[in-house]
């Protein structure tokens, strides 16, 4: 990987006829530890009907700039310090609260990135759309009741939403992710506005759903003639979309340019160092699997009972899974949210409960244990989780976090547990002086090395990945995977890796099951998989992988 260049400057936009014309916007929040620059000197424009992405790892200011030009930013801290935005020949900036309300309910409407902690979820989906409508703060504009449920039913159906009338009185918990993100599309368009601004609208979905996602933006944006920001951090998702780029590093803008300049012809290290990120290809270390296997699963149900109908009903989470882990093996399993994956590596690990079948472990079957009957055998297996800031405890030191399984299961004491922490957080790449650090203070890569860190501590012999890189950015996720390949090969690690980003499945995997409602229904070499998927499902799943390369995922997105 290509160490971070220093950030140097570019003030490239376009002419002065832009719907929206930023210039040498300068956005600084003041703390008690000083003045961070969070947005420094940066300069872009968007004309009607055109989509710029700002493209940039956490941090370095895509999303204060968008939230800078609709007055989002707390204050204090969050301060303008300069610059203009000039909308229609109105500055963002300067303008009264009375006239931004008129821009947020008329003119420019924001998609955020989690749709579950934005929409109410004591209203309905129906209420929440019509209540700009009817509470318009421009009386004209005020619609009755009855016209704006016929307008709000139109756009459900418009976004994809099935069974539009019947939805319309659904809550926001009776959707699925990618539903919910269709329901912010269509509040965010409900009042016509003219820039929408897309804030990670993809980060956290299945890569169908994104495809779905991403062709629906365009689709609506060629209709209506809106002009849309798309915030991103990963160039592959926006290269089918984009028309320019611009890149962020730490507050700078680093490069602007059409999406080929970047893509083709870019010179900016920054850039390059997001290109390579992106996982590309088939696994380059060599296959570990032996023949003996470490992990069999034989007929295996996992149902669960749904309480929340007025009947309760069976949820068959798992349907009859067989399955086996070779020693060494890096076993990829993929499928879109709701297919069964995490449950069944739950499953395997005795984490849920199973109805039927059978899970052998180096010969020993472990269905039927009691709790205390597992223990030793916790020992030789472990899980890395999706989400380690949920998964660690808040209240407990980086240290308190990795000494905790090595005491428990006997592996260390106290006169040498330090001396094996440290060892630990050198293995992950943390630094031995974060060691009295809290979760908190760590960011999300940072979290998962740890996460990683408590995995290993035991010396395991299978480790379940679920997900352990879905909600990373492009550059961190790449990190986290090298360092898991390089763990798996120092410590002879057998793995099952789960997922639905089949870019970086295929990049760490020597073989792949394919899950769908439930059920393994394909399974194969990656590459022979990659090849040749037989199944309508496994093709669809590869047919919707985004690909980095402008003129190809134009192409692809134009034969969906």
């Amino acid at each position: 990987m290509l160490s971070i260049p220093e950030p140097q400057r570019t003030n490239e936009f376009n002419n002065m006829t832009s719907l929206l014309d930023v210039k040498n916007l300068k956005v600084h929040f003041h703390t008690r530890n000083g003045r961070v620059k969070a947005v420094d000197d940066v300069s872009f424009s968007v004309n009607a009907g055109e989509t710029l992405a700002i493209v940039g790892e956490s941090g370095s200011g895509k999303s204060v700039t968008c939230y800078s030009l609709l007055d989002l930013l707390p204050k204090p801290p969050a301060k303008i310090e300069g610059g203009t935005a000039m909308f229609d020949g109105e500055d963002l900036l300067t303008c009264s609260s009375e006239r931004m309300r008129h821009f947020r309910g008329n003119d420019i409407a924001m998609i955020f990135q989690d749709p579950m902690t934005s929409l109410n979820p004591n209203l309905t989906i129906g209420e929440q759309l019509i209540e700009p409508l009817i509470y318009h703060p421009d009386k004209a504009r005020r619609q009755s009741r009855n016209i704006a449920k016929c307008r709000a039913i139109e756009l459900l159906k418009e976004v994809g939403i099935l069974d539009a009338e019947r939805r319309f009185k659904s809550y926001p918990h009776e959707f699925s992710g990618g539903m919910r993100q269709r329901v912010m599309i269509a509040m965010a368009l409900i009042n016509e506005p003219r820039l929408l601004i897309c804030d990670e609208p993809t980060t956290a979905l299945d890569v169908t759903i994104q495809a779905q996602i991403l062709e629906l933006i365009k689709k609506l944006q060629k209709s209506r003639n809106v002009a849309v920001i798309f915030i991103s951090h990963d160039l592959g998702v926006v290269a089918g979309i984009a028309d320019k780029i611009l890149v962020m590093c730490n507050g700078l803008a680093m490069e602007t340019g059409n999406a080929d300049k970047i893509f083709y012809n870019t010179e900016d290290d920054y850039t390059k160092r997001l290109l390579n990120a992106i996982p590309e290809g088939a696994k380059t270390m060599v296959n570990r699997a032996q023949d003996k296997s470490l992990v069999e699963v034989s007929n295996l149900r996992t149902w669960f009972k749904d309480y929340s109908g007025s009947k309760v009903s069976i949820v068959k989470a798992v349907e009859n899974a067989s399955l086996t882990i070779k020693r060494g093996e890096i076993l990829g399993l993929v499928g879109e949210s709701g297919s069964g994956k995490s449950t069944l590596g739950r499953s395997i690990l005795q984490l849920a409960p199973t109805t039927e079948g059978t899970v052998t472990f180096d010969g020993t079957q472990l269905t039927g244990m009691s709790n205390s009957q597992m223990v030793p055998w916790r020992r030789r297996m472990q899980m890395i989780f999706q989400d380690p800031y949920a998964s660690l405890n808040p209240r407990m030191t980086v240290f308190e976090t990795l000494a905790e399984p090595l005491l428990y299961h006997g592996l260390a004491n106290k006169n040498n547990i330090t001396e094996q922490v440290q060892s630990l957080m050198d293995d992950v790449g943390l630094a031995r002086a974060q060691m009295r650090k809290y979760p908190h203070e760590f960011s999300g890569g940072q979290r998962q090395r740890i996460a990683i860190g408590r995995a290993i501590a035991t010396k395991p012999e299978l480790i379940i990945a679920d997900e352990p890189v879905s909600a990373l950015d492009v550059t961190i996720q790449a990190q986290i995977l090298d360092l898991i390949l390089d763990l798996v090969e120092r410590h002879n690690l057998t793995m099952m890796f789960i997922s639905h980003d089949l870019s970086v499945v295929r990049y760490i995997s020597d073989r792949v099951l394919v899950m769908h409602h439930g059920i393994l229904i394909e399974q194969g070499d990656t590459e022979s998989l990659w090849a040749n998927p037989k199944e309508p499902y496994t093709q669809n799943l590869l047919a919707a992988i985004p690909l980095a390369d402008p003129v190809s995922e134009r192409a692809r997105m134009a034969r969906i």
